[in-house]
């Protein structure tokens, strides 16, 4: 075939060329492989120049969503450093989770590494539906599965495990395999014909709801148990409704215990949980007992202290602070107790969203999710890792477990004690400046994480005592709707100074529980949130944090 020439080149041809240069090059070219460092070099360099004293990029702006629903498909192309361009001005306002004055709700910065592996990624683009389509990333999630699993405790040589699309994702995990477990696997192919029941805490994570919408369950179906006053799960009542449900010869498919509230850093007591189930099974003869999910992707990483030398403390933290995770342990030491459990690398991993896994005791219990590899007849003919057989996921990238990976090996048990340590070494100073002040309550002084939640109050009110009725007494029911009020104008004056440069980000939560009146349930409580996740954050930060709630209550005082 004689070659076309120049003017013989069909236009598209000619195009193409151009679109070419828009993509990494799939050989090593110095030229165009400078080309491609220079372009992403270059936007890092224009998204530096947004950092100011403020937790944020640029500065924050009023969205108008309703104009962005104009937009239509443009016809035109546009250069690479025209749309590289363009995505800077899309991260103006966007919080630097790395900020020592950046204390929102459980997002951490990331590291190198792990921004490192979603990049890889990001180019390559592997699928880990099987190994022939995702290869050393494939391995990097099986290793990132045994290594997990012998930090929580369970047998590497048994666990098993994948990496899914959120916290959200391991429970739907969780979830499957305990209405799978208590149909007696046939659900995949016969669908839900019969109630079963889902049952968590009434302040675990709302993902219950999605959980049981989506799988078929209902959220009729799903039970939630109050809680202590510590914020987990009330192990009576939680008796109560299994003897009930029993009696009535109601499947329970699974109980989820949260390892690690969202809010208030709950933890429910998985062991004393796992003995309830376990004591009621024999007693009621049940052919399958409840599936116990522990929804611990908050709370995993404090894994890292169960070999961690308290009495000698080798890292120096302060006696307060060593009770503290001490206490968390108490619970947290348990994990390897769940059935399943999920962990999210996005939180307290300090990896990119999204980096979850999902992680079972014996993944023997993966079988009941199987499908037949003749229905993916263009699928899985070679090659010795499928876990496409058994996942929701039909494509599953492989940056989480690449990312998830890369901070174990570049931390290890050392770094994330040290990470982790410093964030409730912060937390727990933070709510001694807080305490000192009579007019301010720490509201979840009994939980020991990261996070402080506490409730600010007008003059002439004493905050310990006034809390105590808010949360117990009806009569105060005008009074703490009034205080919830009050609060959220704290929040948003100091929200605002933040906006500025002027101060600390921090979190609001509409109701960290609910008033308990007898068997009744009272309005919400809200609360401001400090959720220290930053290598960053110091004294400084958390002395701000303290001083601000004071003058912006000061402030509000004086404008009345």
């Amino acid at each position: 075939m004689t070659p076309r020439s120049p003017a013989n080149t069909p236009p598209y041809l000619r195009f193409l060329q151009q679109l070419k240069t828009c993509f990494p090059v799939p050989v090593s070219e110095p030229v165009m492989d400078g080309y491609f460092v220079h372009t992403v070099s270059r936007f890092l360099d224009r998204v530096d120049d947004l950092k100011s004293a403020a937790p944020l990029l640029g500065q924050s702006r009023q969205a108008h969503y309703q104009n962005s629903l104009g937009e239509g498909f443009p016809e035109e192309t546009q250069t690479v450093e025209e749309v590289t361009k363009l995505l800077t001005e899309y991260c103006q306002g966007m919080p630097i989770w790395a900020h020592p004055n950046s204390q929102v709700n459980v997002v951490p910065p990331t590291t190198i590494p792990s921004i490192t592996a979603f990049v890889a990624a990001a180019i390559y683009n592997p699928n880990i539906i099987w190994d022939e389509y995702s290869a050393r990333f494939a391995e990097a999630e099986i290793q990132t599965v045994s290594m997990a699993s012998d930090l929580i405790g369970y047998d590497p040589q048994r666990s098993g495990g994948v990496f899914t699309f959120s916290g959200t994702g391991t429970n739907f995990y969780g979830c499957k395999l305990g209405i799978e477990k208590a149909l007696g696997g046939r659900a995949m192919q016969e669908g839900i014909r019969e109630d079963v029941k889902i049952v968590s805490s009434a302040v675990s994570h709302y993902s219950r709801l999605n959980v049981s919408g989506w799988l078929g369950v209902g959220m009729k179906n799903l039970v939630t148990i109050p809680t202590n006053s510590d914020n987990d799960m009330s192990l009576p009542l939680l008796e109560d409704y299994l003897r009930r449900a029993f009696d009535a010869g109601e499947k329970v498919g699974v109980i989820i215990a949260t390892m690690g509230t969202t809010d208030a850093f709950g933890l429910d007591d998985l062991g004393a949980i796992v003995r309830l189930r376990d004591r009621l099974a024999q007693e009621y003869g049940l052919k399958q007992p409840p599936h116990i999910h522990a929804d611990a992707v908050i709370g995993w990483v404090w894994s890292v202290f169960r070999d961690y030398d308290f009495a000698a403390n080798p890292l120096g933290f302060r006696n307060r602070t060593l009770k503290a995770l001490q206490h968390s342990l108490g619970r947290l030491g348990d994990l390897a107790q769940a059935d399943s459990l999920g962990i999210d690398f996005h939180k307290t991993g300090y990896a990119p969203y999204l980096s979850s896994l999902f992680l079972v005791k014996d993944r023997r219990d993966l079988s009941l999710l199987s499908r037949h590899p003749e229905e993916m007849p263009y699928l899985y003919q070679f090659g010795s890792y499928h876990p496409g057989i058994y996942t929701l996921e039909c494509s599953r990238p492989g940056s989480g477990a690449l990312a998830a990976f890369a901070n174990i090996r570049l931390l290890g048990k050392q770094g994330y004690r040290v990470l982790i340590g410093h964030a409730v070494e912060m937390a727990e100073m933070l709510r001694e400046r807080l305490e000192a002040h009579p007019f301010i309550q720490v509201v979840n002084d009994r939980n020991f994480g990261p996070v402080t939640l506490f409730r600010v109050y007008p003059p002439g009110v004493e905050a310990q005592a006034e809390f105590r009725r808010e949360v117990k007494d009806p009569a105060y029911r005008e009074q703490l709707e009034a205080h919830n009020f009050f609060n959220r104008r704290i929040f948003q004056l100091i929200h605002d100074r933040a906006m500025r440069g002027e101060g600390v980000l921090l979190s609001w939560t509409d109701a960290c529980r609910h008033a308990q009146y007898g068997r009744d349930e009272g309005p919400p409580i809200a609360a401001l949130k400090s959720f220290i996740l930053s290598p960053w954050t110091d004294l400084a930060a958390v002395d701000m944090v303290a001083r601000q709630v004071v003058e912006v209550r000061n402030q509000m005082e004086s404008e009345r």
